[in-house]
């Protein structure tokens, strides 16, 4: 028996070794259209690899996908967060956990995880062909064949872990096969704002925010980085992956509100109660526990003199400091892809996959994993988490 894995990231490679480890007598292939494995787990997390997240309730991370989070939350019962630093710990490689709970190799080097990967691979005796594009898939009466670099490849299984792509055509392949792919748009990507002066103050991190873009109701919170050609940060990237098709359909220009300090009226004017008889200048006194230049910068913008006192403060200034800090507006007139990783919604439709094996409900022997599904999390573990979880699943059923 053969098994064809085609991908060579994370969710190819673990379907790859699961399916092989599952059922030793089966040949794996894993094939890879590039002459690079694994890109993407060398760049996450800023070279460092975003492994998971401490997360261990299904319904909570479940929710951390703006799409195939329903999808999700039926496979996960099989193979979930906890199972994933399992399995790399079991094979020598421990995770740590930060304040956000996002877990990382002890090492800070997505190396460990690559090879951690490759070990196990050469270990298994997986055979792993670079620069091999798989241009046609054909049902056949025993299994498939895969028409690679204009040669016909015949096996049994075909496990599909090809990844995301920026167009349509790049799924050309797979809607040959009848299958439904969903559009694809970016997703998890940072706004850019030519024509705002905020982006002075590049470098500077507001810890609390509250993010909305206009004529969408739903807000996301968190840090929130200023940048040279705009905003980036948790809250800016949640909004993004969230709001994903809305904001291409609008051609990424949209204005977007910000709360500075994610407060409500009432918990403003109850801070603005407390310091009203202070003597301090404004500017020095941040009772907002915003970064200093961001606070001026609020200041000048509401044309409060920083030189004045909290006692001196009118009421009109009040107004104006309210409606700034909790409802700061911007335009966004344009996107940056978050650093080198790139995160498309889209795919193969979710309907025509069985969540539980990952197997297609159209072609028994095909299977789907990782981002080629119409799948995709917010920052923080998520995606990377659903390649494990849907690439351990097709490899184990694909053995069955």
């Amino acid at each position: 028996m053969r098994i064809a894995v085609i991908g060579g990231g994370a969710a190819g490679f673990m379907a790859a070794i699961t399916a092989k480890q599952s059922s030793p007598k089966y040949e794996v292939f894993l094939f890879e259209k590039s002459n690079k494995l694994l890109s993407k787990v060398k760049v996450s997390g800023g070279g460092r690899c975003n492994v998971t997240n401490a997360c261990f309730s299904i319904s909570e991370l479940s929710k951390k996908y703006p799409r195939g989070g329903s999808f999700l939350k039926k496979s996960f019962p099989y193979f979930f967060t906890k199972d994933t630093i399992d399995w790399f710990e079991s094979r020598g490689v421990k995770l740590k956990a930060e304040n956000d709970n996002r877990m990382f190799p002890i090492t800070d080097n997505s190396q460990t995880i690559i090879d951690c990967l490759l070990r196990e691979c050469s270990k298994e005796g997986i055979d792993i062909k670079l620069n091999n594009s798989v241009k046609k898939i054909t049902k056949t009466d025993i299994g498939f064949n895969l028409e690679i670099n204009d040669e016909i490849i015949q096996v049994e299984r075909v496990i599909i872990a090809s990844g995301g792509s920026t167009k349509k055509q790049g799924f050309d392949w797979l809607s040959d096969l009848g299958l439904t792919i969903v559009d694809p748009v970016p997703s998890l990507f940072t706004f850019n704002m030519p024509n705002e002066k905020i982006k002075d103050l590049m470098g500077v991190v507001a810890q609390n925010t509250s993010v909305s873009i206009q004529g969408i109701k739903k807000k996301q919170s968190g840090p929130l980085l200023i940048t040279h050609w705009g905003m980036s940060g948790p809250a800016i990237l949640k909004s993004s992956a969230w709001n994903a098709r809305e904001l291409e359909a609008n051609s990424y220009n949209f204005n977007i509100n910000i709360n500075w300090a994610n407060l409500s009226e009432q918990e403003y004017n109850s801070i603005i109660s407390e310091n009203k008889n202070s003597n301090r200048t404004i500017s020095n006194k941040n009772p907002f526990d915003l970064p200093n230049r961001l606070w001026v910068f609020l200041l000048e913008k509401v044309n409060i003199s920083i030189n004045s006192t909290w006692y001196s403060l009118s009421k009109k200034e009040s107004n104006r400091l309210l409606n700034t800090l909790l409802n700061d507006t911007y335009k966004v007139k344009g996107k940056t892809t978050f650093k080198e990783e790139f995160v498309t919604c889209g795919g193969v439709l979710l309907e025509e996959v069985n969540p539980k094996t990952l197997e297609s409900k159209l072609y028994k022997g095909l299977y789907f994993c990782g981002e080629v599904l119409d799948v995709d999390g917010i920052t923080g573990g998520f995606n990377f988490q659903a390649a494990w979880t849907t690439g351990f699943l097709a490899g184990k059923n694909s053995v069955q």
